[in-house]
């Protein structure tokens, strides 16, 4: 695009009420707050933003915490339903709707205006932003952060779920908040469980380290976005599966394929660990409705010369047995009662090494991104936008229109590079036939593999 947006209106949209309730957050809520998460949805045609306005403030009044502020006292984090407000800003900007899909996660790309995560621990900071975009050319670009603490990607889809219903003028989603997320899961857990916890605490050494990563992030990595159709990964997955002698997933067989690339062109034949976020709502019996952080993760070894087929077998034997052998929440909660809850800063999660490039591969797909509809318009395409730039980081989510799934992997500049390059695309595309026909947008957004 090539002026800077232009602001029109600003807005704090409210439910009009405050429930004044009180969240305690848990411990997976404190380990991420910290950290935003930042998304975009591109429309074809524009929205009425005063339509939107509106729904979201019916939607607040469902899911209030998105409106409200964090406060922490003696260590502990709460979040008050305190109706405080969604900042909503509307802009215009020159060019098409595929120019701003190209840039969606680029550093500087002003679609989104991501929430100050560290800031807003102690109250005083929105926890959620919207900030709609207008093509000149056309379309819509739905840009929205919110605050890691307060929930996961499942938690942020009962919002939109909500927002859609509000807008469309159907019946809103049931919607669970939880008052004390740690008690609740207490209740729920087996009484063993790995024994892992799934953080360590960093000597100042490789505090250093990881801090200095961090902040030359931005620098020195990049995001690369590849789209896998439909028939691409039925054949992927097929293969994988004849080698595995097993049923796998299009997920299972995209992650390890992806990884396996990776790993061959960065000429990497070291033992690799791989992490694997797991939302442990279904596992552990809990509704879908509930909002919060209801995570665990998987870690697993990666061979590069046992293939992607040994790989995509690993992750889906380990999500079949994830409750007996992987989930690790009350090991966590035993690690932080040994450490102190004042020491939780200091903590970070294991799937952070970038120095022992150790992967981290979110499955987003199947929440639900495509089906949200604001004035009879569903999403053309959904995106992470740039939200660690840290390496070694992998989210997966249905490409443009809901089909086939995209992955946003962030890599070394070089190794990025590498990837973009003719040698990369061959490899990421090996399972594609010429004749495949890819939805026509993907033509028009040549940055996206």
């Amino acid at each position: 695009m090539s002026v800077w947006p232009q602001l029109r209106e600003s807005r704090l949209v409210r439910a009009g009420r405050a429930p004044g309730t009180v969240l305690h957050c848990g411990l997976v809520d404190t380990m991420l707050a910290d950290l935003s998460v930042s998304v975009v949805l591109f429309f074809e045609r524009a929205l009425d933003e005063d339509r939107l306005a509106a729904g979201l403030a019916r939607a607040l009044e469902r899911v209030p915490v998105f409106a409200g502020r964090l406060r922490t006292v003696d260590g502990m984090l709460t979040a008050v339903c305190d109706d405080a407000g969604v900042p909503m800003d509307s802009y215009t900007v020159d060019g098409t709707l595929a120019e701003a899909m190209g840039r969606v996660t680029a550093a500087g790309a002003q679609l989104v205006d991501p929430v100050d995560a560290p800031a807003a621990r102690n109250g005083g900071v929105p926890l959620f932003t919207v900030r709609v975009t207008r093509p000149s050319a056309g379309g819509t670009v739905l840009g929205c952060s919110w605050h890691h603490a307060i929930g996961d990607l499942q938690s942020f889809m009962l919002l939109m779920q909500a927002w859609s219903a509000a807008v469309e003028g159907e019946e809103l989603p049931e919607v669970r908040l939880v008052e004390d997320q740690d008690a609740l899961l207490d209740k729920v857990l087996p009484a063993e469980d790995c024994g892992r916890p799934g953080f360590r605490l960093p000597s100042p050494a490789e505090a250093a380290v990881l801090a200095r990563e961090v902040a030359a992030g931005p620098r020195a990595n990049r995001t690369v976005q590849i789209y896998f159709g439909d028939a691409e990964l039925d054949r992927m997955r097929t293969e994988f599966a004849a080698t595995a002698g097993r049923r796998l997933s299009s997920g299972d067989a995209l992650l390890a394929h992806v990884v396996s690339v990776i790993r061959e062109l960065d000429g990497d034949r070291e033992e690799r660990w791989l992490t694997v976020p797991v939302n442990v709502r279904r596992p552990l019996g809990l509704p879908a409705s509930l909002v919060g952080n209801l995570l665990s993760e998987i870690h697993l070894p990666q061979q590069p010369q046992d293939g992607p087929a040994a790989l995509a077998a690993a992750v889906r034997t380990a999500v079949e047995n994830f409750t007996a052998e992987h989930l690790n929440l009350r090991a966590n909660l035993s690690f932080l009662e040994s450490l102190g809850r004042l020491r939780l800063r200091e903590c970070v999660p294991l799937g952070f090494d970038p120095e022992r490039r150790r992967f981290s591969f979110s499955n987003w797909s199947r929440f639900g991104a495509y089906q949200v509809a604001f004035q009879g318009q569903r999403p053309v395409f959904f995106s992470p936008a740039a939200n660690y730039p840290i390496p070694w980081v992998c989210w997966t989510v249905e490409g443009f229109h809901g089909t086939g799934l995209l992955a946003s992997v962030v890599l070394p500049v070089r190794l990025a590079a590498r990837l973009r390059g003719a040698e990369g695309r061959a490899a990421l595309h090996r399972h594609r036939d010429p004749a495949d026909v890819l939805p026509a947008v993907a033509a028009a957004v040549p940055k996206v593999l």
